[in-house]
């Protein structure tokens, strides 16, 4: 007599595995969610291929508005800010002869912690293959009072890839007389290429030096928004007249928005590197869009098309 227990069917099997690996993962209050994107060159250009996603972070369909090479895409986390415990884990990978563009509809907000300081923290990692291009343009984090915070960014390039990006931390609600005066923010972004550092970025507000780090004239200037853009690898010769040419345009585009007292750009090594200090996180994306028009050109050989979510 045959004792063995009958076999789940294959098709109830694969819906019961996907869903739990779509459920969000919960552990006492804190929550995880993750995000994994492939995106490969096809005979219809460039389209994602995979997307999986664990709790409340995913992507709808992509968009085209330069042509079925280059995919817009919107990164959706329907909470919009980050509690003690939480989690982000987001994963995009670029391959060969592929071009992306990501930006998110919103700005992403951490909320104070609890008082036991669970961290709060985002972890991000872009691939992008050979002769592929990768734009990473989240709006403006807002980071309140006795928040704490990890933020950690690593971009994986390879031969031939090319990376467009920015960054914006606005700290504390100064319009609401509530300024960042406690907490804890660690940022560590890093542009790798074949395992070799390009570009590494570290800003850490810890206990210790919070107060002198938000106020000294070295640091923050007692502003409450900074934020870097950055465009490369251009393996261009900064004296190189193109690259003069766009130099001058990147100043002149800061004087003419009036920044240009908080918004400066350099080319250092193989990247244009911009930086904002201010009050607004309004005027650093005003003039990081800016640049991205003047350097997308150079940089990706493609005229800007900005996001049709930008104008909502």
């Amino acid at each position: 007599m045959n004792t063995t227990p009958n076999a789940m069917p294959k098709t109830t099997l694969n819906a019961t595995i996907n869903s739990v690996l779509e459920r969000p993962v919960v552990t006492d209050r804190s929550w995880l969610a993750r995000l994994d994107l492939q995106f490969n060159k096809t005979s219809r250009g460039t389209r994602l291929t995979r997307s999986r996603h664990v709790g409340p972070l995913y992507v709808q369909k992509p968009f085209y508005p330069e042509g079925s090479d280059l995919a817009h895409v919107y990164l959706l986390h329907p909470p919009g800010g980050l509690v003690s415990g939480d989690h982000l884990q987001i994963n995009i990978e670029a391959k060969e002869g592929t071009g992306v563009l990501v930006t998110t509809p919103g700005a992403a907000r951490i909320y104070r912690a609890r008082d036991e300081q669970p961290l709060q923290r985002q972890s991000v990692e872009l691939d992008v293959a050979r002769n592929a291009t990768l734009e990473w343009f989240p709006l403006e984090t807002i980071v309140y009072n006795s928040a704490h915070v990890e933020l950690d960014t690593v971009i994986n390039l390879s031969n031939g890839s090319r990376f467009m990006g920015w960054e914006i931390n606005c700290f504390g609600l100064p319009a609401s007389d509530a300024p960042f005066v406690s907490g804890t923010f660690q940022q560590y972004y890093r542009i790798l290429r074949d395992g070799r550092p390009l570009f590494v970025d570290r800003f850490v507000l810890a206990d210790n030096n919070r107060e002198r780090l938000l106020s000294g004239k070295a640091s923050m200037q007692g502003q409450a928004v900074n934020g870097f853009f950055l465009a490369g690898p251009c393996d261009v010769d900064a004296n190189d007249e193109v690259v003069s040419e766009c130099m001058a345009l990147l100043r002149k585009s800061a004087d003419s928005l009036g920044l240009a007292q908080c918004a400066a750009i350099s080319k250092v090594g193989e990247f244009f590197i911009g930086r904002y200090l201010g009050d607004s996180a309004d005027k650093a994306r005003r003039i990081f869009t800016a640049w991205w028009e003047i350097l997308r050109p150079l940089v990706l050989e493609r005229d800007a098309c900005a996001p049709r979510i930008w104008s909502t």
